[in-house]
Order: C-alpha cells, then sequence, then structure tokens
C-alpha cells in the first residue's frame, strides 16, 4: 500500500482554532489529488474557514451521525476535532491526502505514535521523524503467539478481526485465566501495536483484557466456548 501523505493541526502557543483551522486547509488543498471530503462532529462547523471550505464547488461534507466514513480512495479527506474512535476510522484508509484537526492531545496521541504525520504549528512544520523499529518485550505464556497469530488473521480481513477470532480470544482468557493473569493492559496494547495490527482491533483486544481483569466474563457461541490456543 502506498504511504499516505498525512498531517495534523495542533493548537500552539499564542495561536487561535482558527488559525489552526487555517493551517490543516491549507496543507490539504496543497497536496495534489482527488475531491475534497470534510468530516466534522456535526453539520453545524462552528469555523468561517471551515464553512468557506464546505461551500467550495465539489467539496462533500460529513458529518458523524450516519457516517461511517473510511472510503476514501482517490479523496482528500480533511478530519475535524476527530476523538479516539473517530481516528480509528481514518487509520490505514487509502487516500490521496488526510489531514486531522486536533482538539484534545489525549485523544491523538496514539494515532500520531503510530502514523507519524506531518505535524503543522504556528508558523513552523514539523516533519516526519524516521521511526525506529518497535522494541517491545516477548509476552509470556504463549500469549506472544497468540496475538501473532491474531494479527495475521485481522491482516487477511479488509475489516479487522473477524467475530471467530474475538471468540476465541474471549474463550481462551476465561479458559486460560493463569495465561493471561500476569499480563498488563499495557504490554498486550503495545504488542498488538508493534504487530501493526488496526486501531480499532488494538482497542478491542486491549479492551477484553482489561474486561477480565475486572472479573468481567464474556459471551461466547457455542462452537467456540470450550477454545483454548495450544
Amino acid at each position: 500500500m502506498v504511504a499516505v501523505p498525512n498531517a495534523v493541526s495542533r493548537l500552539g502557543d499564542d495561536d487561535s482554532r482558527e488559525a489552526q483551522n487555517t493551517r490543516a486547509v491549507k496543507w490539504l488543498l496543497d497536496q495534489p489529488g482527488g475531491p475534497v471530503v470534510v468530516v466534522t462532529p456535526r453539520r453545524d462547523v462552528p469555523s468561517d474557514v471551515l464553512k468557506r471550505l464546505i461551500s467550495s464547488p465539489g467539496v462533500a461534507h460529513h458529518s458523524w451521525r450516519g457516517y461511517a466514513g473510511g472510503q476514501y480512495g482517490g479523496r482528500r479527506a480533511l478530519y475535524a476535532w476527530p476523538d479516539r474512535a473517530h481516528l480509528n476510522k481514518i487509520w490505514g484508509v487509502e487516500a490521496d491526502a488526510i489531514t486531522v484537526i486536533e482538539w484534545n492531545e489525549a485523544e491523538t496521541a496514539e494515532w500520531i505514535a503510530d502514523v507519524n504525520p506531518i505535524q503543522l504549528l504556528p508558523g513552523r512544520m514539523i516533519e516526519p521523524a524516521p521511526q525506529p523499529a518497535p522494541n517491545v518485550a516477548p509476552l509470556p505464556n504463549g500469549v506472544e503467539e497468540i496475538l501473532e497469530h491474531v494479527a495475521a488473521m485481522a491482516a487477511g480481513y479488509s475489516s479487522g478481526l473477524k467475530w471467530n477470532e474475538e471468540d476465541k480470544l474471549k474463550a481462551d482468557m476465561m479458559n486460560r485465566p493463569e495465561r493471561w493473569q500476569p499480563i498488563t493492559v499495557a504490554q498486550v496494547r503495545a504488542k498488538c501495536r508493534a504487530l501493526g495490527m488496526r486501531a480499532d482491533d488494538v482497542d478491542t483486544i486491549a479492551d477484553y483484557v482489561q474486561r477480565r481483569k475486572d472479573g468481567r466474563r464474556f459471551n461466547v457461541r457455542s462452537s467456540y466456548r470450550t477454545f483454548e490456543f495450544a
């Protein structure tokens, strides 16, 4: 897959939200590519800069409600103020270019670490830094091999993890609690990210681990209820 040009416009010192929006729009329009699509939390957009862009001929505008997103082939996309769940929708998608307008640093931190976008700040642009290979310690009790298997299976599907792989994980976590007990959620998340899994899949697996640590049980289909990884 060809690398997609990505940028994130961040709020800097002595900055304004409208200046931040302007940087994002300018960068996107400077990129070669197809028509522009703008995605915002609501149809009402509290920005004159974005309103002008949306009113331009050929620009499509979608709000989060009722819009699944994710299909950006041949288009340039501007994602305004996304939370983590909506950032996950543009992780790894094909597009001519994508620019994100950051609202909350906590929501974008992991996306920035994974995607390594250009960072747009007042008066300067931070180019993507060379990314060293992730150095994540192997996980014990066969969990390393389980996550490698799950990552390989998920990579074969355009939409990520399938229900049967999820059921296998949930069943193993319940049937082999001693396997997972010493492993932290942070370790599982780091390993899944190092394996290049989609952000939604990373969140799903980390959530399963957290729920088991909280004493929760899972509903697993009968065909996998007694399943354990070797």
